[in-house]
């Protein structure tokens, strides 16, 4: 990081790294994305999801600069999304103790290894960007090992359990507000956010940065909406945005950030989206005899999946594309 100002320069990269759930390189885009975790953590009478989420950006991205990570990379934010994304994700599924938020400040700087871990591996070996799968294997073991802990209570997920059929024989209705307010709680849900204000707010980051992957989010949750009741998945999980989240990243990935944009990459994306709802159900089914959340799993998986076939990958995981009309002050 450069010596000019430090903090000014922290404060910058300790905002992208909140950016970077999305893809965006912009302190004002996190400090919206901030805003969404802040209201929708006392709007639902949980603060602690909040507070969670502002001290695993600041633990990922100190353990960052104490590791001797790439500085460039710490300036572009890509060491602290995946730290807000656990610091989120603990105090939602485990219940407000002390003890949590030592597990929190420990799983957050552990995101951040496990990132460095990725890069070595699947990023120089196979092309791909890790993206937020640190987020998604470092959540896992923390929340797998809650189970074992009996100080460390688990307040928000499980049992575990068989798998059933889907029982919800009759098709599911919505209303035009009904829609509205499932397609913002598909792009919240990435921040494991239940609240469509909170969707407004991550919109109004995104298109304030990038407005193709603004388009590519919103038509990212329509498409997961579409599908997911076409294949009649759960209602409650299509209501709450479960079902959402995932395509939405995918969307914004394949069709914006790591291919070139065009018609070809546009088909590509869609049907890497559509394929994403699918894996959710799957990882649903799967990961439920274990009582653990999916997480941003199904996305990981997808763009893998869809981004290991193409050679035109962007150089470096969630670098700003050539043609962003912001300048580095941002």
């Amino acid at each position: 990081m450069s010596t000019a100002n430090p903090p000014s320069q922290f404060l910058r990269s300790y905002l992208r790294g909140a950016g970077q759930v999305f893809f965006m390189e912009n302190a004002i885009t996190g400090l919206f994305f901030l805003a969404a975790i802040f209201w929708a953590g006392y709007v639902e009478g949980q603060p602690s999801t909040a507070w969670g989420g502002a001290v695993g950006l600041l633990v990922a991205t100190l353990t960052a600069l104490m590791i001797d990570s790439d500085d460039t990379a710490i300036g572009q934010g890509l060491f602290g999304f995946n730290g807000v994304l656990v610091g989120v994700a603990v105090p939602t599924f485990l219940a407000d103790h002390p003890l949590m938020w030592l597990y929190l400040v420990i799983g957050a700087a552990a995101s951040t290894v496990v990132l460095e871990a990725f890069n070595n591996v699947v990023t120089k070996l196979w092309g791909v960007a890790a993206s937020t799968g640190p987020f998604v294997l470092t959540t896992w073991i923390l929340m797998l090992a809650a189970y074992s802990f009996s100080t460390v209570p688990i307040a928000g997920m499980g049992p575990p359990r068989l798998p059933v059929p889907n029982l919800d024989q009759a098709p599911l209705v919505l209303g035009g507000m009904d829609i509205l307010l499932v397609l913002l709680k598909n792009i919240s849900q990435v921040f494991l956010l239940d609240n469509p204000v909170s969707g407004i707010l991550i919109v109004i980051g995104i298109f304030f940065e990038d407005w193709k992957a603004g388009i590519a989010a919103i038509l990212g949750s329509i498409v997961a909406l579409v599908f997911a009741w076409l294949f009649g998945a759960s209602h409650h999980a299509i209501v709450n945005g479960l079902y959402g989240f995932s395509p939405v990243l995918t969307a914004i990935a394949c069709g914006v950030i790591f291919l070139k944009p065009g018609w070809k990459t546009a088909f590509f994306a869609l049907l890497a989206t559509i394929f994403t709802v699918i894996i959710q159900g799957a990882l649903d089914t799967l990961l439920a005899p274990v009582g653990i959340p999916t997480f941003t799993a199904p996305y990981v998986l997808a763009m893998w999946l869809f981004t290991l076939p193409k050679k035109e990958l962007a150089p470096h995981p969630h670098a700003p594309r050539p043609d962003t009309k912001l300048n580095a002050d941002s």
